[in-house]
C-alpha cells in the first residue's frame, strides 16, 4: 500500500521560513509526478508546486519566488522550501503523487485531479 506522509509545518510570523517534507513508500519514486497543494479556510484545494521525473517544475503564481520544490530520489523523499511566508498562504499542505504510463513520469495536470495518492496533510498557520 502506498502511503505519502508529510511534516514540518506549524505556526510562524510572516516573513518566516519553513521546510516540508514528504516521505513516501512508492516504488519507482524516481518515475513519478509529484505535486504539493494546500488548502486554506474556506477555500478549494488549490496546486503549489510540482516536480517531474525529470526534475522539471512548475509553480503557481502566488508562490512563485518563494516556494522551491525539490526530491530527494535515494530517500523517496518530496520537499517545499518556503520563504517569505504571508498569511494567506495559511493552510493545509498536502503531498501527492502519480504515474500515468502514457506521460512517462510528466505530470499530466497542475490540478490535482489526476493524482493516484495523498498523504494526510500538515498544517501551515501564518500569523501577520
Amino acid at each position: 500500500q502506498v502511503q505519502l506522509l508529510e511534516s514540518g509545518g506549524g505556526s510562524v510570523q510572516a516573513g518566516g521560513s519553513l521546510r516540508l517534507s514528504c516521505v513516501t513508500s512508492v516504488d519507482n519514486f524516481s518515475n513519478y509526478c509529484l505535486g504539493w497543494f494546500r488548502q486554506g479556510p474556506g477555500k478549494e484545494r488549490e496546486a503549489v508546486a510540482t516536480i517531474d521525473s525529470y526534475g522539471g517544475t512548475k509553480y503557481a503564481d502566488p508562490v512563485k519566488g518563494r516556494f522551491t520544490i525539490s526530491k530527494d530520489n535515494t530517500e523517496n523523499t518530496l520537499y517545499l522550501e518556503i520563504n517569505n511566508l504571508e498569511p494567506d498562504d495559511t493552510a493545509m499542505y498536502y503531498c501527492a503523487a502519480e504515474y500515468n504510463v502514457l506521460y512517462g513520469g510528466r505530470c499530466v495536470s497542475f490540478s490535482g485531479g489526476t493524482f493516484d495518492y495523498w498523504g494526510p496533510g500538515t498544517q501551515v498557520t501564518v500569523s501577520s
